[in-house]
């Protein structure tokens, strides 16, 4: 865990903000605000993260997640006083800030509301992007908390207005806090309700140490390119299924061509493209040349969110798939597995992918798999008949020197 502690907020003590650091990106805030006698007056512990929709200048539309937090300040947030309330105040990355009121009424507290704002006229976030300046968007949340009690929400909550979705778990937090000490009385959200009071299930002798997923209708196929000075370097066509196994739970996610952007880039000797939506922060395929003459799919890294808010990564650079001559495309029609890791495999299906050599943004002939190569079938179907009517002669023959045999032993 590595901690910051930042100056004093006026009237309000020292802020200390810790974050637990992941190989992801992912960030755990904690923050423990002090009142002017060095008493916790405020007490948050939570994750988050966003996805923005946008508009760009060529009427088409984009989806960004912002979830790195590393740069967060806490400049504004306050204990409260007598006209205002408790606040914490959070800047991140270029030209973030969310904001999260508290109030008091009788022997309750509330989350009053959480307001969020962007800088989209940030280019390096937010490309080519149609409108410009600071954005807000508000949700008047308006929850009621017993005093005293810490509020606790592990689940996933999601707060949507206008095109900002906004992502919470493992939250943990206290408002006006007595006697400086945080309380060990937990007020649960729903959610976390909910999954404490399910029903007990009886136990098997022989409990499956991993859950089925449900299979899931085939995805609908999705058309991508890769542009660079040139033209189009790059062309896939596919549809994608992801089988995701996470702390012995899988799970089966389709993509969604319609709500998923793409880019990437192209070289001599390697091509990218990389997918990203909602809750898929990158899914990248990267292919490479070998021999000079032939390409083939190197490399798949992945990193997304679950549904339980948890972040799941996998990258795998020593893959060999997609062969295919240089100056042709790759054609699948048949589901093929690309195997990245044990916990991590995408299906595909109508494949058809040309990360080189792609001329006046058009498909080349295609080299197709073996799954769709039905002319190998009659040379096996052959083999097998001949085989047989082997098989049948060696018998006939046998049954008929034993008969042959018996009778020289009757004369």
């Amino acid at each position: 865990m590595v901690c910051f502690r930042f100056s004093p907020v006026p009237g309000s003590g020292l802020v200390l903000l810790c974050l637990v650091l992941g190989a992801v990106s992912s960030y755990a805030l904690e923050l423990n605000l002090t009142d002017s006698g060095k008493a916790t007056c405020l007490y948050a512990k939570w994750q988050m993260n966003f996805t923005i929709r946008y508009e760009t200048t060529s009427k088409s539309y984009k989806t960004v997640t912002v979830s790195d937090l590393s740069t967060a300040t806490y400049n504004g947030s306050t204990c409260g006083e007598d006209q205002n309330g408790p606040k914490i105040a959070v800047q991140f990355g270029s030209g973030f800030s969310w904001v999260v009121n508290f109030t008091k009424e009788g022997s309750t507290y509330s989350i009053d509301g959480i307001s969020f704002s962007y800088n989209i006229s940030d280019n390096t976030t937010f490309p080519d992007a149609k409108d410009k300046g600071i954005l807000t968007v508000y949700d008047p949340v308006r929850f009621r908390i017993p005093l005293n009690n810490i509020f606790r929400c592990n689940s996933l909550s999601t707060l949507e207005k206008d095109d900002v979705v906004q992502y919470y778990w493992d939250v943990h937090v206290q408002a006006f806090v007595q006697n400086g000490t945080v309380s060990t009385k937990e007020f649960l959200c729903e959610k976390d309700r909910t999954s404490t009071t399910v029903a007990p299930i009886t136990p098997t002798t022989t409990p499956a140490p991993t859950t089925t997923p449900i299979p899931k209708e085939k995805p609908e196929v999705g058309s991508y390119s890769v542009n660079n000075s040139n033209g189009t370097c790059l062309l896939a066509t596919m549809g994608l299924q992801l089988n995701v196994t996470y702390e012995k739970v899988a799970s089966i996610i389709n993509i969604n061509p319609n709500t998923t952007d793409f880019t990437g880039n192209c070289h001599p000797q390697s091509a990218l493209l990389r997918l990203n939506s909602s809750n898929i922060k990158f899914l990248d395929f990267v292919f490479a040349v070998k021999n000079e003459n032939r390409f083939y799919l190197k490399e798949v890294n992945i990193s997304m969110y679950l549904v339980n808010g948890s972040v799941f990564s996998i990258a795998n650079n020593n893959l060999s798939y997609w062969d295919a001559p240089l100056g042709s495309s790759y054609m699948c029609n048949k589901e093929q597995t690309v195997s990245v890791s044990g916990a991590f495999q995408i299906n595909t299906f109508d494949l058809r992918v040309q990360p080189f050599n792609v001329m006046e943004g058009k498909y080349s002939t295609a080299q197709e798999c073996s799954l769709d190569d039905d002319t190998i079938l009659i040379p096996i179907i052959v083999g097998a008949g001949l085989s047989g009517l082997i098989i049948v002669i060696v018998i006939a023959y046998l049954i008929g020197r034993r008969k042959s045999y018996a009778g020289y032993q009757t004369l």
